[in-house]
């Protein structure tokens, strides 16, 4: 399994552990991912998504994982989130001629 955000597509970051003695080792950073389920308003669903703490709080931040898919770039997402983006625009675009 991949060390990637599916909704920022934050992943591994690499460079170098510095000693006092100035030896260079490589190292990595890994993203702190959290399984989590996010509850779609639009889809009346709950979506089962592997984010980081990071992305999470962001969605929080804007309004719910509708609200932030509506307003992230296609380029970060991952497939499934992109599909779940797809769906959801679909779904808004249905229901707004049915409520006017």
């Amino acid at each position: 399994m991949s060390r990637v955000c599916e909704l920022t597509g934050i992943s591994v970051q690499y460079g170098n552990r510095v000693s006092h003695a100035n030896n260079k080792t490589r190292r990595r950073w890994l993203p702190n991912l959290c399984s989590v389920h996010l509850l779609s308003d639009t889809l009346g669903k709950s979506v089962h998504l592997r984010v980081s703490a990071h992305a999470l709080r962001t969605v929080e931040h804007r309004g719910g994982l509708d609200a932030f898919l509506a307003k992230a770039s296609n380029d970060e997402l991952s497939e499934r989130a992109l599909m779940l983006k797809r769906e959801i625009t679909k779904t808004k675009a249905e229901k707004a001629p049915a409520a006017a």
